[in-house]
């Protein structure tokens, strides 16, 4: 499938180009308010192109694979990368954040994905690349950005509110019964940007896949099925990776002895 889908209009090199002059007026706004962004702009411009025509060559790749060991070998390199994401975007950090966060991740998003691919769409197999790979992006996208939500709110949290965590084991609390307000928080905070996704999904904006697909012909109805169910896969992800790490850092800044190891959590350097 080397080639559009049949609905879809083949776009020229040219187009392309055409298509390029649009980010002049993102140019001319920075030029006009002197914002200082030409150079960013430029830059971003760049790598966006060289980026995605990257990937689709790395997917045309992809899509050919039939053995499960590549394939899993390719998602593995997404997972790992987007866990440390995860952690970078958090304003502070801890010893072994990053593997807690690519286990995290290999637990919510993948369990996610396998269920969506064999049980839901019910793919012959599984794996197969065309759709194992793309939604599993999706989900992974979408994660990481709860993840990462949750993560910095419990490091901030335990940071700012250290002398009343300890306080509260001083006087008799366990380190759940410490711990449970700013996880519970947390969890929350990850959570909210899939639950407003969810809520003006089809009224705000039309979702991308949703979107892809009715650019390539599909019929309105038939991609706005697909679309319900990477909402609900992408929930359900976001969620489980949201309790999954805060309940790994949970296990890290409390020992068994209910005290909290504040001394372990430091300032990302910029």
């Amino acid at each position: 499938m080397d080639g559009p889908g049949p609905g879809a209009v083949a776009l020229s090199p040219w187009q392309l180009v055409l298509a390029a002059g649009l980010v002049l007026i993102a140019g001319g706004i920075s030029l006009a308010l002197q914002l200082g962004l030409e150079k960013r702009l430029v830059l971003a411009s760049v790598r966006t192109v060289v980026q995605l025509l990257l990937v689709g060559v790395i997917l045309r790749w992809v899509f050919r694979l039939e053995h499960v060991l590549p394939i899993l070998g390719v998602i593995l390199v997404m997972t790992v990368i987007a866990g440390r994401a995860a952690v970078q975007r958090s304003g502070r950090t801890f010893p072994g954040a990053t593997w807690r966060a690519v286990v995290t991740l290999v637990l919510s998003a993948w369990l996610t994905a396998v269920l969506v691919t064999g049980a839901i769409i019910q793919i012959e197999p599984w794996y197969k690349p065309q759709y194992l790979v793309p939604l599993l992006g999706m989900i992974l996208g979408n994660a990481l950005t709860g993840i990462s939500l949750c993560l910095d709110q419990i490091l901030q949290t335990l940071a700012d509110k250290r002398d009343q965590v300890e306080m509260e084991l001083a006087h008799g609390a366990t380190r759940w019964e410490a711990a449970r307000a700013p996880l519970s928080d947390a969890v929350r905070r990850g959570m909210i940007p899939i639950i407003n996704s969810m809520m003006v999904a089809g009224l705000v904006s039309l979702p991308g896949m949703m979107t892809g697909q009715i650019l390539a012909g599909e019929d309105p109805l038939k991609a706005v099925e697909y679309q319900i169910v990477v909402m609900f896969m992408i929930a359900a992800a976001t969620s489980l990776g949201c309790m999954l790490i805060a309940v790994l850092v949970y296990h890290r800044l409390f020992n068994a002895r209910h005290q909290l190891l504040s001394d372990l959590i430091t300032k990302r350097q910029n």
